[in-house]
């Protein structure tokens, strides 16, 4: 039976409808009493809940913190960024937007590729986009050899702010996509 001709409510998947301007008649449930209205008293009680820590702005000091806890080691650019380094790769932590709000995490190798593998580049990071999750992937412009870097980048708005377990784990989740990003890159995306 084809998707537009079924209609919900019926045990066997749904009542075919009719065509040509006339409708099937609907069965009514006569007899059929409501269910009871559950009585407070007869609840069970809620069990106590621990409150959630406190949710704070997110500061460039708290995403430190955060990736001291992480055994993250960085350096504090003076530009308001922090900059972990991997055997094969970088990773910016930085706040952007007009408030920063906007928690950014961008990745890049350390290793670039040639002006002439550009199409190829282009179908490895687009692969990546289509089939991963948490970050998109995307070639940045020529550096000033010629050369075309490849990022990935995650980006969190956090106006509202976060508690520090939520920014702990984001930031772990950035940093283990990016290396994932750039393995592949070096495995199976065959790119660098």
């Amino acid at each position: 039976m084809p998707w537009w001709s079924w209609r919900p409510g019926h045990a066997g998947g749904g009542e075919p409808e009719s065509r040509g301007g006339t409708s099937t008649d609907s069965k009514v449930r006569v007899g059929v009493t409501p269910p009871a209205q559950r009585e407070p008293e007869r609840l069970a009680p809620v069990p106590t809940v621990e409150l959630a820590p406190a949710v704070a702005p997110v500061t460039l000091r708290r995403v430190g913190d955060a990736l001291d806890m992480l055994d993250i080691r960085y350096l504090a650019d003076g530009d308001g960024s922090l900059l972990a380094m991997w055997e094969r790769h970088a990773v910016l932590f930085t706040l952007e937007g007009p408030e920063d709000e906007i928690l950014v995490m961008r990745a890049r190798p350390h290793s670039t590729v040639p002006p002439d593998w550009a199409d190829r580049a282009y179908r490895v990071v687009n692969e990546w986009n289509h089939t991963r999750r948490f970050c998109k992937a995307y070639v940045g412009d020529p550096t000033e050899r010629g050369q075309l870097p490849i990022y990935a980048e995650l980006q969190v708005p956090l106006g509202s702010g976060a508690h520090d377990a939520l920014l702990v784990e984001m930031l772990d989740c950035g940093a283990a996509v990016a290396t994932s990003f750039v393995d592949w890159l070096h495995d199976e995306g065959a790119l660098l």
